[in-house]
């Protein structure tokens, strides 16, 4: 479903600031696999996600997507591929609009549009029926202002948008790190859901070792611009959060990139 081949990303090119974010990216995701995304700061995680959906031009290898190449496709025409979740709750949905009309803008993605955009009593009860397994209650108040929502029920709505049209891949990066910890754990929930009913390709970035290893049926992690360990199958479900330290400390020269990876 996603093959990232021989990919390399430097910024700020030939200048004091220059950064090599990625260093020959060589990554195959399989129809249905949930591959979970771990490692330090500046290791390169979300800058994959970015060059996977075309926020940035790769400066030499290639992307495929459903056997499609993409490579030198503009973002835009990118966007029919993915289901993306941001670490920023407020990022996700638009805050003027009410919840059916964020909805009806995600199920009309990629599809022809023309100036009618009234909402049929059909699609109503399909968004309340999706809003109803969130258990928040949002499906009595379909036409609330996004903008009127807590964090978390708005990273779920944004949840159930990125996934409605089933997409090639879900990309999550950190979608739950700005949440508190039982919201997030609710916000988790849904998404194992989701993905497994829907069986949706997906890549989730995140710091929590635990999340990491529970979630998924594989586990990348990166450091430096590099993929330096790709466990799955039983070597991952063997998995303790001391293991995942003594790799990445092995990986980093002793040194743990990030106290988040600890703390989480």
């Amino acid at each position: 479903m996603l093959e990232v081949k021989g990919v390399y990303k430097t910024f700020n090119q030939g200048t004091i600031n220059e950064k090599v974010a990625l260093n020959g990216i060589n990554l195959t995701l399989n129809d249905g696999d949930f591959v979970t995304v771990i490692g330090g700061n500046g290791a390169g995680k979300s800058t994959l996600l970015n060059m996977i959906t075309g926020v940035y031009p790769v400066d030499c290898g290639s992307i495929k997507i459903d056997g499609v190449d993409i490579t030198k496709l503009p973002e835009h025409k990118r966007a029919k591929y993915f289901g993306r979740v941001f670490q920023d709750p407020m990022t996700g949905t638009a805050a003027d609009m009410q919840i059916e009309e964020n909805m009806a803008l995600a199920a009309r993605r990629g599809k022809p549009r023309t100036l009618n955009f009234g909402i049929k009593k059909s699609e109503r009860n399909e968004y309340r029926e999706l809003l109803a397994r969130l258990g928040l209650g949002l499906e009595d108040r379909l036409t609330s202002k996004v903008g009127l929502l807590s964090g978390g029920q708005r990273q779920a709505i944004t949840l159930l948008m990125a996934t409605m049209q089933n997409p090639k891949l879900l990309l999550l990066d950190e979608h739950t790190a700005a949440l508190d910890p039982q919201t997030a754990s609710k916000v988790l929930n849904i998404t194992e859901e989701l993905v497994s009913e829907g069986k949706i390709t997906t890549l989730m970035i995140t710091h929590n070792m635990k999340d990491a290893i529970r979630l998924g049926n594989r586990l990348i992690m990166m450091d430096k611009g590099k993929i330096i360990y790709d466990i799955s199958g039983e070597e991952k479900k063997k998995l303790k959060v001391s293991d995942l330290m003594d790799l990445f400390a092995k990986a980093s020269n002793g040194e743990f990139a990030n106290d988040r990876m600890l703390l989480g």
